[in-house]
């Protein structure tokens, strides 16, 4: 049975009876882009109201059945507070999603995770983790299993079995996956526990999707299973000021500029390969990043190397024009980066060999250490807020807490 709702001033016959006549319904917040509305205007005779969001517009119906302000309801023509609610979300979102109303069979955890992946996709998300931890983690223990009688001690089980695997090393397509060695020191447990909490992260943020669109009537279930306790252990690698000449120098062609971009800016792999030239604003020095991790645009603020340095990118090309291209294949693409990389490692002697992603790493390690503030960093690298800054940067930059006083912290001249 799906969880009830709660509103004051529409679910009860005594609440709506006090209500401004109008013909503009009020309405209640079933589920995202599905409400249910209520409006009674001269006649006096109380109606449903049914409003969902349809191809970017709103659709408004008035519903048959009517409200239960004279007669109780019988569940059919007649329809309570709770009732109509479970009316509006089946029959508006079957109207949303036609090919949702096909599903055969119980409402499974397979079923929970393919719909959490699919809001986030619209929502213009990154789904490629979650996904990945869903089909090669997931799905294959719990998927089957009906949603409504999924068990602590199941997801339990799961969340203890899945740290005690064996890395996944990369294999290729149509190949047996290939395994390494079961965890048997403390930093692979730590490691591995780590992973199994994010994948249990991810579990649990489908259910509570689904539970928040009263597919489930409890979330007992999963709110009773723990993670792991202290290991996640922020260990951030990055480069110093020197190994990062090193490998600038140790770089070549369209390669060299796009490791000159991410050390310049801090952004990831796949927002430079993106970028075409009229995200570069010369006048204010600035990069615009349109689509980030998060689906938000932000703007990252360049230092003035960083301004010289993608104006000489943007000389004779047309505003459309990709601002980083690949020599030959025009854009850089999911792996293209990993191969070169590792190679310049090796050129500039930098072990072990660090991926691309480090250098965002690297740019706001040593933005921290050189005294820029967590929120200026944070922002740059476009989180909302400092808490993923100080967890991964924050005790860079305690060593500077100390200048920092000394240098600004009142004085009044008091003689010892």
């Amino acid at each position: 049975m799906a969880r009830r709702a709660k509103n004051s001033k529409l679910d009860s016959s005594t609440a709506r009876d006090k209500l401004e006549r109008r013909g503009k319904p009020h309405y209640h917040n079933v589920k995202s882009g599905i409400h249910l509305g209520y409006r009674r205007d001269k006649s006096d005779v109380g109606k449903w109201v049914m409003r969902y969001m349809l191809d970017g517009a709103y659709v408004v119906e008035t519903l048959d059945q009517l409200p239960d302000d004279v007669e109780d309801a019988n569940g059919k023509t007649i329809l309570d507070f709770d009732q109509a609610c479970d009316f509006v979300r089946t029959t508006a979102t079957n109207r949303q999603n036609p090919n949702a109303s096909k599903r055969v069979g119980p409402y499974t955890v397979s079923d929970a995770l393919d719909d959490y992946l699919e809001e986030r996709t619209e929502k213009g998300k990154s789904v490629s983790d979650s996904k990945n931890r869903i089909e090669v983690l997931i799905k294959p223990v719990l998927g089957k299993i009906v949603a409504e009688k999924l068990t602590a001690d199941q997801i339990k089980k799961w969340h203890r079995d899945l740290a005690k695997q064996p890395t996944r090393r990369r294999t290729r397509k149509g190949e047996e996956q290939k395994f390494g060695t079961v965890p048997n020191d403390e930093e692979a447990i730590r490691r591995r526990r780590a992973t199994s909490n994010r994948t249990l992260t991810v579990l649990k943020a489908a259910l509570n999707h689904a539970f928040k669109d009263s597919k489930l009537s409890s979330d007992v279930a999963w709110r009773r299973v723990e993670p792991f306790e202290a290991v996640e252990v922020a260990r951030i690698r990055y480069l110093t000021t020197k190994e990062s000449k090193a490998l600038i120098d140790a770089c070549e062609g369209d390669f060299k500029n796009l490791v000159i971009a991410a050390l310049q800016t801090g952004a990831r792999y796949s927002e430079l390969a993106r970028l075409v030239v009229s995200d570069f604003n010369p006048d204010t020095g600035t990069l615009s990043i349109a689509k980030s991790k998060s689906g938000k645009s932000r703007h990252i603020v360049l230092p003035d190397e960083g301004v010289t340095f993608f104006k000489s990118l943007t000389d004779g090309k047309h505003a459309r024009d990709i601002l980083l291209s690949k020599a030959g294949e025009g854009t850089w693409k999911d792996s293209h980066q990993m191969r070169p990389i590792a190679e310049a490692c090796e050129r500039a002697k930098i072990t072990p060999a660090i991926s691309f992603h480090i250098l965002r790493h690297t740019w706001a390690s040593l933005a921290v250490m050189n005294g820029v503030p967590l929120l200026v960093v944070a922002k740059n690298l476009g989180h909302a807020d400092t808490r993923m800054v100080e967890k991964h940067y924050g005790h860079m930059s305690k060593d500077h807490f100390a200048d920092a006083i000394r240098t600004g912290a009142p004085t009044f001249g008091v003689n010892a």
